[in-house]
Order: C-alpha cells, then sequence, then structure tokens
C-alpha cells in the first residue's frame, strides 16, 4: 500500500513539474515566480502566448498519453497478451487510414473523424481477433496477426500519400505525431472524447480482472466474457482512435507504460488504470517536451522519441517472456 501512495505521489508531482516546465521553456521563457504571477494576469502578452500556443499542446500531450497508455491496459486485458498495443496491432494505423480517407476524399464529412476513426481502429480490431482466433486466444498468434494488419493498414495509407499533390498535406496534418500547432478545438476533442473513455475504462475494472482468469474458470461464475471483451475492446479503440486523430500515430505508449505501472502499483485494474494514465500522459509531455526544445528551433516528434524508447523495450520484453 505505501508503494502504491509513493507512486501516486511522485507520478502527480513529476507531472507537475513537466507541466509548469513544458510551459515555461522554448522560444518565450519566464520564471516560475513570473509564470505563476503571470496566469492571473490578463494583460500579460507573453502569457497569452502561452495560453494559445503551449497550453492547448500540453493538454493534447496529457490526455493523448493517458489514453494511449489506457488502451493498452484495457487491450492486454482481453487479449490476454503483455505485448498487446493500438500501436502494435494495427488499431492505430487502421484509424489514421480512415481519418485520412475521409480528410482526402469526403472533406465535408471531416467533423466526423473521431467516430469515423474509432469505426477504423474497430475494424483492425475485428481483424486480428477474427485472424488470430482458433479455439482460443493464442497470445503469439494474435501479434502476429497484429503485426500483419498493422502493415496492411500502413501500406494502404502510404499507398494513399504517394498519389501526391494535396493529399500529402492533408497527411502530414492527419498523421503526423508533431504536437506543435495544436488548437483548443482539438482540445476540446480529445477532452471530450478521451473523457469518456477513461471514464468507462475505470467503470469496467472488475470486468478486467476477471479476465485474467480463464474462460471456463469464470463463465463457471456466470459471467458474459464475449460482452465484457467487446465493451472492453470498444473503449480501448476509442481511447487509441481519438488520440490518433488528434496527436497523430505514436506508439509504444499502451506496452510501456503498463508494464511499468504493474510493477509499481499491482495488477488490480481499480489502480492500474489511474496510474497508468497518470504515468502515460507523464511519458508524452516528457517525450514533447526534450523533442521540442533539444534541438530547437527544429523538433523532434513525439512518436520518434518513444520509437527509440520503445523499440529497445519491445526486445527486452520478448526476449524475457
Amino acid at each position: 500500500m505505501t508503494k502504491r501512495i509513493v507512486s501516486f505521489l511522485l507520478v502527480i508531482f513529476l507531472l507537475l513539474v513537466t507541466v509548469i516546465y513544458s510551459a515555461t521553456t522554448g522560444s518565450i521563457k519566464m520564471g516560475f515566480f513570473e509564470f505563476i504571477g503571470a496566469l492571473f494576469d490578463g494583460g500579460n502578452s507573453q502569457m497569452e502566448a502561452i495560453r494559445d500556443l503551449r497550453f492547448p499542446r500540453i493538454i493534447v500531450a496529457l490526455f493523448a498519453g493517458a489514453a494511449l497508455s489506457v488502451s493498452g491496459v484495457l487491450l492486454q486485458s482481453v487479449m490476454r497478451n503483455p505485448l498487446a498495443d493500438a500501436g502494435i496491432i494495427g488499431i492505430s494505423s487502421g484509424a489514421a487510414f480512415v481519418q485520412l480517407f475521409i480528410v482526402a476524399f469526403f472533406p465535408t464529412l471531416f467533423f466526423m473523424t473521431p467516430v469515423l476513426a474509432f469505426m477504423g481502429g474497430a475494424l483492425a480490431c475485428m481483424l486480428v481477433f477474427a485472424l488470430s482466433w482458433k479455439s482460443g486466444l493464442s497470445p503469439l498468434k494474435l501479434i502476429l496477426v497484429g503485426i500483419a494488419i498493422n502493415a496492411m493498414f500502413t501500406g494502404l495509407t502510404e499507398a494513399m500519400i504517394s498519389l501526391g499533390g494535396s493529399l500529402n498535406m492533408s497527411a502530414s496534418s492527419v498523421i503526423g505525431s508533431n504536437l506543435t500547432m495544436r488548437t483548443w478545438k482539438d482540445v476540446s476533442t480529445i477532452v471530450t472524447y478521451g473523457s469518456i473513455g477513461l471514464i468507462g475504462a475505470l467503470a469496467l475494472y472488475s470486468w478486467c480482472n476477471l479476465l485474467v482468469l480463464q474462460d471456463k474458470t469464470v463463465k463457471s461464475l456466470g459471467f458474459q466474457v464475449a460482452r465484457a471483451r467487446l465493451l472492453i475492446a470498444a473503449v480501448a479503440v476509442l481511447l487509441a482512435a481519438v488520440s490518433v486523430v488528434v496527436a497523430g500515430v505514436i506508439s509504444f505508449v499502451g506496452l510501456l507504460v503498463p508494464h511499468i505501472a504493474r510493477r509499481l502499483v499491482g495488477h488490480d485494474h481499480a489502480v492500474l488504470i489511474p496510474f497508468t494514465a497518470l504515468a502515460g500522459a507523464l511519458l508524452i509531455l516528457v517525450a514533447d517536451t526534450i523533442g521540442r526544445t533539444i534541438v530547437a528551433p527544429l523538433e523532434i516528434p513525439a512518436s520518434t522519441i518513444m520509437a527509440i524508447i520503445g523499440g529497445p523495450f519491445l526486445i527486452f520484453l520478448l526476449r524475457k517472456e
């Protein structure tokens, strides 16, 4: 219990420090006390620029990290596979493909992209389940099928981009994972749909705990396994899709954070889900802040930072398990 409390307090403290550092570092710099004072000063021009440019970026990074991390926890619970992640098994690439398709060919439906991207991610998830299911879930087959589905949707996306013309501009704005130039409209989208997904995940924590058991054992208790898997997977896809719509495709977050979280707070999803959300928000904000400041004025996308960290971590998990 003490370890859980310390872990929560440490992550919350680091999150607050990173938010303040991210807001006050860059082309516009402010000291800590100057920043705190300017928060309540409506006439500070530097603070107005930070409000319009950095605050939306910070909030999007926080919600994208929380959404992707919790999505990973839910997918690992549903698929009984510690390597399940929306970016690895094709859910993110499926959502990105549908979003790009809508922007390119049906721009009048742009306001519906969160819902349509959810449908693209759901299609990818259904394909993974359908093609890997044979008398139960095989963890190895599930990951291999997921990688194939991911490659398929990534290839379709790249094929569309190769058409050239204005589609290249659409692609860079849709699937690019650079969080620069995010607006308060983006914040509204990710906060609305992300909050629905996170609340849904918390509401389903007891089902996630039960899915750890064998199907036969759970069914003997009168638990409807198929319905639980469907609902939990739907919430996971929603979280991944809204992150793709606003922040772009960022892989490995849902793989990296849940594993670290389980070591710190255990396997009870009532505690694991909120801790994972906080830790994921911290990780993406740190990655984005590093990418924005380490080679300023140039920027390294958060997805690139995560790939550098996540690739070796995936190899480590594969060798260990």
